[in-house]
């Protein structure tokens, strides 16, 4: 008899409120989200402890789950403040499951907070089966598996260690080093990656300057040399292609993931939704027997993207995994707009105030993303804010108004093809 698929969870990045609502509304199971101070993403997280409790009683009455990450490696002067942390964690917060690296964080956790369940981060790289079981025994509830295993190595760890939850990447930006643990930003730019600050020096446009050794010149810096080492296998400083699992996600749970996560808390509404978006449909279909829809695969590719891999699923990724030739992102369509509610300024049911974030038009053909729907339309009218008619708009400058068409949501995306 054939094994029935278990419905995998779909956890989406919250990387502030505003993200939060957009994850909801396009589809996701569970978000993962955090405290700037103690958060592997700490730069464009404003979440502060009454917009985080906002984020929680939305996910809560939504019935949805939410896992907080403690998933730095904190210096000495920092433990007297996940202390703190803890209490509010336990007292306030009451989140599904903590996410968390360092084995002293851990201890403390497992001290001040022993109700809630702990999720090993993919910081931790526990790369096999006596790792899971290792973590298992000290009271770990679920593994969040690092990108660079393959399929294989993820069913053996699963057959060896069946009860034990496990969760992995299946969507966004590769890391040069093990799954966070870089130091070229900390090297280069005094940013520390491991502290949530990291400033992605992977993916700086580089020459190489040739003398008594190798060195790399980035262009924002001219003048300022970084020497290299190469061996066999190449040089360490690459612009890695993203991961992208579409098409795999039945091998994935087949192989005994639970969850499939999202990368991206520094991402834009956009990218979310049409991220999120695109595994719902992946996954529901998945569920009712339906094969791969490929379009998909053209769906992600409208939004930030460097080019896509399965990652080190069948195998290292080898030549073609890397972008040598661009440090800026790719992505068919961009964004121009976020619809943000009904006009009170133009009436009309098909009347918008619109949050611009990008130059617009009037008679250009965009397209309309919503949860449910996605059509195209000619834009055919523009107002300022005080409801007078403008030919073009910009991003930056604030919300227009735009006759749309009608029932739209809060949080429907308006994109123009790149």
């Amino acid at each position: 008899m054939k094994k029935k698929l278990l419905k995998p969870e779909l956890l989406v990045p919250a990387g502030n409120l505003d993200k939060l609502k957009v994850g909801l509304q396009y589809g996701a199971d569970a978000f993962y989200m955090g405290m700037p101070s103690f958060s592997m993403r700490s730069r464009i997280n404003n979440f502060d402890e009454d917009s985080i409790m906002e984020g929680v009683n939305i996910i809560r009455k939504a019935k949805k789950k939410f896992y907080v990450t403690v998933n730095i490696y904190p210096r000495g002067n920092k433990v007297d403040a996940f202390k703190k942390h803890f209490k509010f964690l336990k007292d306030k917060m009451k989140p599904d499951a903590l996410i968390v690296a360092d084995s002293g964080v851990f201890d403390m956790a497992r001290e001040y907070a022993p109700e809630i369940p702990i999720h090993m981060s993919v910081q931790a790289n526990i790369l096999n089966s006596r790792a899971v079981k290792f973590w298992q025994k000290q009271g770990a509830t679920r593994i969040i598996l690092p990108r660079e295993l393959m399929l294989s190595e993820i069913k053996e760890i699963h057959k060896e260690v069946p009860k034990m939850e496990l969760e992995f990447f299946v969507h966004g930006a590769i890391c040069v080093a093990y799954s966070g643990r870089c130091l070229l930003s900390a090297y280069m730019t005094g940013r520390d990656a491991n502290q949530g600050i990291c400033a992605h020096n992977c993916r700086w446009n580089y020459k190489v300057r040739e003398g008594h050794e190798y060195a790399l010149e980035e262009e924002m810096r001219p003048g300022e040399f970084y020497p290299i080492e190469e061996d066999e296998q190449g040089t360490y400083i690459m612009n890695s292609k993203d991961m992208c699992a579409l098409p795999y996600l039945k091998e994935l749970v087949e192989a005994g993931i639970c969850s499939f996560k999202v990368e991206g808390r520094n991402k834009t509404e956009y990218y979310l939704a049409t991220v999120t978006k695109a595994y719902r449909q992946a996954i529901d279909d998945m569920m009712a027997g339906k094969k791969f829809d490929k379009k998909l695969i053209d769906e992600v590719e409208k939004s930030a993207n460097r080019g896509f891999i399965p990652g080190f699923l069948y195998g290292f990724p080898g030549k073609g995994n890397v972008d040598l030739f661009k440090s800026s992102p790719n992505q068919t369509y961009k964004i121009v707009g976020l619809v943000k509610g009904k006009s009170r300024v133009v009436k009309g049911d098909d009347m918008y105030e619109v949050e611009v974030r990008n130059r617009l038009e009037k008679g250009q053909t965009i397209e309309v993303m919503t949860p449910n729907d996605q059509f195209t339309m000619k834009i055919s009218e523009m107002y300022n804010i005080q409801g007078e008619k403008e030919d073009v708009v910009h991003g930056g400058v604030g919300n227009k108004i735009f006759k749309l068409k009608k029932g739209l949501p809060e949080n429907a995306m308006l994109r123009l093809k790149a």
